[in-house]
């Protein structure tokens, strides 16, 4: 029996997915429920398992964008697991009858005179501002086909010698997509970024007294920079909060929560999954639930639902050492934080100069919906919780806000 395995859909917006790498070879036994592939759509990177055991035959190539619902693959069902490493009769045989069972493509006959550009070969070279004479084409009689045409590099001068070579790589379809929305965010919406220091003095005296305990008593949870962070912003979205809210159309939509989404590096790039309703989380439970992501996303377990919604954002560029950046909103929200690295610089107290740990922050907001008032007043907010954190998130007592 052969089984047409069909793309499923990994989200109710989701129309089509591209194949990002095959686990296994064409007539290869696959066991049920085996991860067979990795498909990439606009929010996340997901394992496609095999819906049966049997021999595969692929339907599709790496890189092919396919419809939710299309047929990427056929197993025969009735085929025997061969034994061993020996080449089994029964697996030639079941690759022919699964061959015979798939639809034949009719050729395509050519339609372009020898030498010259095919029709879609000559679009991509105008595009490219690239000249036919200088392509080798590598159909039929010297032929330009349409991936020479994709594949052709504009010259860059006369090599002077050294290494020039060049490697072409498409991009996944989820980095595509968060190239398109950095994009958007940057044509469609009033972006302005506002600019304060933070003292970390305060934080790193809490987590120096309390980290080791803190993580002994939460199953090895840390106690990172990411909980005071997420507990200032939330108070901070609390003061203002048109800063928690978002365009639609000529309405403005305002939240009385507060979904954080978290930028994360994985695999596949960055990735920003959501903790959800972090306004009422602890200090363990927003440690907890940031950790549980980033696993996800290292492990490319992460789910569109995940990454869905999200009412602001927080990015911690600091971890690859930038000292000040200008972050792009997340669209459809309306402001994004950034952390920088922390550096110890003298700064002046109380009349004297000390040398302090010292971070400096970044909103960046749609102009649109939220004011200079709200946007300096969000961070100033920010930055005075975190300098006073033992008050302002804790109400003095550590070892309670802690759970210790």
């Amino acid at each position: 029996m052969i089984l047409e395995m069909k793309v499923p859909s990994p989200g109710e917006s989701i129309k089509e997915v591209e194949i990002a790498t095959w686990l296994v070879k064409d007539g290869d036994y696959v066991e049920k429920d085996q991860a067979i592939a990795e498909v990439d759509s606009d929010k996340a990177t997901l394992e496609l398992p095999a819906e049966a055991s049997g021999i595969i035959t692929l339907k599709a190539e790496e890189g092919d964008a396919v419809a939710v619902g299309a047929v990427v693959c056929l197993i025969d069902t009735s085929a025997a697991k061969p034994a061993g490493d020996a080449p089994a009769v029964a697996v030639e045989a079941s690759k022919a009858e699964v061959k015979a069972a798939a639809p034949k493509a009719a050729p395509v006959a050519a339609t372009y005179a020898s030498g010259t550009p095919s029709p879609a070969a000559r679009k991509i070279l105008d595009e490219k501002n690239i000249a036919p004479a200088s392509i080798t084409g590598t159909g039929k009689d010297g032929r330009i086909t349409k991936d020479d045409a994709v594949n052709a590099v504009p010259s860059m001068g006369t090599p002077t010698g050294g290494s020039r070579g060049t490697e072409r790589t498409k991009l996944s379809m989820l980095r595509r997509k968060v190239a398109e929305r950095l994009v958007a965010a940057k044509n469609e919406t009033a972006m302005l970024t506002t600019f304060n220091e933070v003292n970390m003095t305060p934080i790193n005296l809490i987590r120096n007294e309390y980290k080791d305990a803190f993580k002994a008593k939460h199953g090895g949870i840390g106690l990172g920079y990411m909980s005071f962070f997420t507990k200032a912003v939330t108070r901070a979205l609390k003061l203002f909060p048109d800063v928690n809210s978002m365009m639609d159309g000529d309405h403005k939509i305002a939240f009385d929560f507060c979904d954080i989404s978290i930028a994360v590096s994985g695999p596949k790039g960055l990735m920003v999954p959501v903790v959800r309703n972090a306004e009422n989380l602890t200090f363990r439970g927003v440690e907890a639930d940031i950790k549980r992501l980033a696993l996800k996303a290292r492990d490319g377990q992460i789910t569109v639902d995940d990454m869905t919604g999200g009412t602001f954002t927080i990015t911690n560029g600091g971890v690859f050492g930038s000292m000040l950046s200008t972050p792009i909103i997340n669209p459809p929200q309306s402001g994004i934080l950034g952390m920088h690295n922390i550096i110890e610089r003298p700064i002046a107290v109380n009349g004297k100069v000390e040398i302090h740990p010292m971070m400096y922050v970044a909103l960046s907001y749609d102009h649109r919906i939220i004011d200079g008032r709200e946007s300096v007043g969000f961070l100033v907010a920010v930055k005075e919780a975190l300098e006073n954190p033992m008050e302002l998130l804790m109400d003095n007592n550590p070892k309670k806000a802690l759970e210790l």
